[in-house]
Formats: C-alpha cells, structure tokens, sequence
C-alpha cells in the first residue's frame, strides 16, 4: 500500500511546491526584477504625472476656418486616447474614430482630422494623412517621432509631440493630455477643462501607491488580479464609461503578458454576446473582468447585476472592480492604472519580459 500510495504523494508535494513557487514570486524582488529588466512596474507609477504636460498646443494655432466634425486616425494604443474622449470631455461637434486605410467620404475642409501614431510611421495613419492632404482638412499630428514627425515640420501642421516613453502603451495619459488641449484650442471642449485634467495626476499617483512592486500580494490587488487571471484568457467588459478602460486591459494583456484577451461593451453585450456564454466551449478556461463606474446610467448597473445572474454556472464568476474618484473620468483613469499594473504582474508570472513586442515589429517589417 505505501508503495502505491508513494508516487500520488510525492506529486501532490511537487504541485504544492510548483504553486508555492508561482504564487510566491510577485513578492520577491528579485524575480520582479529580474522579468521586468526595463522597470516596466515603476514607470506605471509615474503616468499621472502626464497630465500635467503642457503641449503648448494653443488657439492661435487655429486658422479660425468652421470645424463641422473631428476624425481621429490611429491604431492600437495610439488610438486608445480616442476612446478615452468618448467618455470625456464632452464635444460640441461628431467625433469619429478611424482604425483603417484612408478617411471617412465626409471628410473636407471643415473636418479636423488628427493623426495619431507614437512611431510617427503607422501606415494606416500615414495613409489617412495622405487623404487629409487631398481633402483639403484642417491636420494635427500626435507622434513621437518617425515620418509623421518629419511630415509635419515640413508642412507646418499644428504638432503635439510625445516624450519618449519605454513603449507606445505606456504614454497614453500623455497622449491624452494632447487630445484634450486640441480640443480646447480649437474650441471644441470648454477651457476648464484642462484643470479638471491635471487635478487628477495627485489622486491617481496615490492609488498607484497601493499597486506598486514594493506592496506584498495581501494588499496588493493588482498582484491579487495577475494570480486571478494566470493561465487564461482575460475577457474584460464595460459600460460606455468605462469601456476605454477595458480596452486598454486588453491592450495590455496582450503586450505587456503576451496573453490572449479581448474586451466588450455593455448594453450591446446583452444581444448577441451575452447568450454566448451559455453553451459552447463547455471548458471556459477565462478570467472576466468587470468594470463599473458609479456615473454609468443605472441600466447599464442593472445589466451587469442581471447578467452576472443569469449567467451563474455558465460562465466563470466575474470580478468586478469599481472605479473610484469623484468624476467618470478618475474612475476611468483609476481603471487604467490597475489594469497596467495587473497585467505587468501577469507577465511576470508567465515569465515574459512586459516591454518587447518583438512579434509584432517582426510582422510590420514583413508586411513592408
């Protein structure tokens, strides 16, 4: 019988061994350093401080010519910021986001067009400034460099550059800072709001005190959500408030974990999602993730609260993490800030290293 019984035993050691191990080492720093040689997890913290970055983007910058609606060309992480302003400020005029090849056929001499790219050399961006071109409409760029950099100081386009940042996901509080003071200066977004925006670097460096490295996994849920979400695929919903947020969950799993993950939208999850989840995989091997926003109109709460419901045995349990801030936007931005921290926390537990996409830069030098 001991000798039966011996191998199951000495398995059932090495599992708890291999756990103790995994489960361990977001608090040793030695492991955290060692998979984050580029100091991913501390420059996390110092985003708020982007807010604050005065782009010097001005109404005299403004030719004065009518703006009838905006476009904003981007892709990826550049294009997150977009997202970001359909939740804040508040427009006077359409706002429409572009992730493709070319413009919308509305598009001339009244539309503003921004042109977005951290590399300065996305081609879907680059082709979308071509037809701006053509059009006749009013250019922004936002860039950090590349050929949109060189397009727009040869062409006098009004330019709102980005600081170097580790990578492109990591400089979207600067890249929302920049939206938001064009928007003011061509007015289109009341004045203040530029102050309503810097006042929330404080707060928000505040709560990424409680996330960072240096915090053990008793208190730390970032570290709590990384051990959450280990070995699935991250699947992240949100109301319109804070569907920007999850989308830069999904944007960070995949870079900074390489880890498999996508992100929905509340109300439309409730008509064709939603039944989904009700049969097919039978194995679910996700982690969801819920964001609410106490500003979310009451329905969409009440869709999160019924569908978490109904869905019961279905679907894994979702964790819900509220926003928290006085405004939708420091609840978003709050948002923002966990997931980043959560997700590099993740990378380390797959043992990756959260700053490369090597992948990705091998596939754009491909294509040409």
């Amino acid at each position: 019988m001991c000798l039966r019984s011996s191998p199951p035993r000495k398995m059932f050691t090495l599992l708890l061994s291999t756990l103790y191990h995994i489960y361990g080492m977001l608090d040793n720093e030695n492991v955290l350093k060692q998979r984050d040689p580029r100091g991913i997890l501390d420059f996390i913290g110092s985003q708020p401080g982007q807010l604050a970055h005065n782009f010097g983007v001005s109404t005299a910058h403004f030719s004065g010519r009518p703006i009838d609606n905006v476009v904003f060309a981007g892709m990826g992480g550049s294009a997150l910021v977009a997202e970001m302003a359909a939740t804040w400020p508040a427009l006077n005029v359409p706002f429409v986001v572009w992730k493709n090849y070319g413009l919308p056929a509305f598009v001339n001499r009244n539309t503003l067009v921004i042109c977005s790219s951290y590399s300065g050399n996305t081609e879907e961006t680059l082709s979308a400034l071509d037809e701006a071109k053509l059009r006749g409409a009013q250019i922004v760029i936002i860039d950090d460099g590349g050929e949109l950099l060189k397009i727009a100081k040869k062409q006098g386009y009004i330019l709102a550059h980005i600081p170097p940042c580790p990578q492109p996901r990591l400089s979207v509080f600067y890249a929302y800072r920049a939206l938001v003071e064009i928007l003011i200066a061509a007015k289109l977004a009341p004045n203040h709001d530029i102050a309503d925006l810097e006042s929330l670097a404080i707060p928000l460096e505040k709560a990424c005190a409680q996330w960072m490295p240096d915090v053990p996994k008793s208190r730390n849920q970032a570290k709590q959500l990384a051990e959450h979400m280990a070995g699935k695929t991250l699947i992240v919903y949100g109301g319109p408030l804070m569907y920007p947020a999850a989308y830069k969950w999904k944007i960070s799993a995949n870079e900074n974990a390489k880890n498999t993950a996508w992100c929905g939208r509340l109300p439309e999850f409730s008509h064709n999602e939603f039944i989904g989840w009700s049969s097919h995989p039978v194995d679910k091997p996700f982690a969801v993730i819920d964001l609410l926003s106490s500003f979310e109109n009451p329905r969409i709460l009440r869709r999160f609260e019924l569908s978490e419901r109904l869905l019961s045995g279905m679907r894994p349990k979702a964790k819900q993490l509220a926003g928290e801030g006085q405004t939708a936007l420091e609840q978003m931005l709050y948002l923002v800030l966990l997931g980043d921290y959560a997700t590099t926390y993740l990378a380390i537990l797959n043992g990756v290293n959260p700053a490369p996409v090597a992948l990705i830069e091998k596939f754009k030098k491909e294509l040409g």
